[in-house]
């Protein structure tokens, strides 16, 4: 996949490019068919795919203090991205300065002169341009003008007789819930957080016989408190683990911290970066009135934890 993070980057249109644009955060299975649309729109005409993309986020710029955490940072969104097949992912720095460029002058001279769009996927609701003043009847009509198609793409809707379609907000509730075994059917993934292994309090291996590794989280989705059965990548390999997300009650901690502690494992990891991997939440934290009933519930969680990633 070409990855083209500034529009200047591109030196001549694309062979019948393809399009279609979006935050895309999660990209989760709703995201995924939207970019298979893409591909299949592009291979019947001898194309290229492509997404467009912005980091970071326009909420983030727009409306600053009041946006959502991300589901996935923009590392990750690349990476899923280019696992979909796509050939060409443009991100587009997302400044004031871009925020008033108006929907005409976005669909001419950039999708339309800089990238060569003969096609867009976009849903019913898709909006773009200053003001969000671009939609799909504003995309129909200059369709006709400047000679490129415009398909409707149709939103995969939630199983099981749940109202409305899968979306990032909805992905976004059910992690901070905990409920991370039902993100995971939305996703098609688990819910990951990745992070380099840093210094905690020196307690879980010395005090408490559970080495753990410490990872501090920057603008990404939190799931719950709580303690989850994962899975930890690193090194190729990939391991079952237990996470604590939370403030450590029974030692009356007032920091915040996410730690896990990896099963079978003992290998010196600090500086090192982990990708962990969220399945299904155990329990609540719990403040226990000594160390003992707490080494007795980590044991518990642990084998706990083995069912569930048995």
């Amino acid at each position: 996949m070409e990855l083209i993070e500034n529009i200047n980057q591109i030196e001549k249109p694309y062979k019948n490019a393809v399009i279609t644009i979006g935050n895309f955060d999660g990209v989760h299975i709703g995201h995924q068919a939207l970019f298979h649309e893409v591909i299949e729109k592009a291979d019947s005409l001898d194309g290229t795919s492509i997404v467009m993309t912005f980091e970071p986020h326009p909420s983030r710029v727009l409306k600053q203090n009041s946006h959502p955490p991300l589901i996935t940072l923009y590392e990750q969104k690349v990476e899923l991205i280019e696992n979909s097949g796509i050939d060409v992912l443009i991100c587009i720095p997302f400044t004031n300065e871009f925020a008033r460029i108006s929907a005409r002058a976005f669909v001419e001279d950039i999708l339309q002169t800089r990238i060569g769009m003969k096609a867009i996927i976009v849903g019913e609701d898709y909006s773009f341009g200053k003001n969000r003043e671009g939609n799909l009847d504003l995309l129909q009509t200059l369709s006709k003008n400047l000679g490129f198609e415009v398909i409707l793409t149709q939103w995969i809707q939630m199983a099981n007789g749940q109202p409305g379609r899968i979306s990032s907000t909805r992905t976004r509730e059910l992690v901070r819930k905990g409920k991370v075994d039902e993100a995971q059917k939305l996703l098609g993934r688990h819910y990951q957080i990745r992070g380099t292994v840093i210094t905690g309090l020196n307690r879980g291996g010395k005090l408490l016989g559970f080495p753990t590794a410490n990872i501090n989280l920057f603008d990404e989705l939190c799931p719950k408190t709580g303690i989850y059965a994962v899975t930890v990548a690193y090194g190729n390999k990939l391991f079952k683990g237990v996470a604590n997300i939370g403030y450590s009650p029974t030692f009356d901690d007032k920091g915040f911290a996410v730690e896990v502690h990896i099963l079978d494992f003992n290998d010196n990891i600090y500086g090192q970066m982990i990708y962990v991997n969220f399945v299904k939440r155990i329990r609540d934290e719990i403040k226990f009135s000594d160390i003992s009933d707490l080494i007795d519930q980590i044991n518990k969680d642990i084998v706990k934890a083995r069912e569930i990633l048995s």
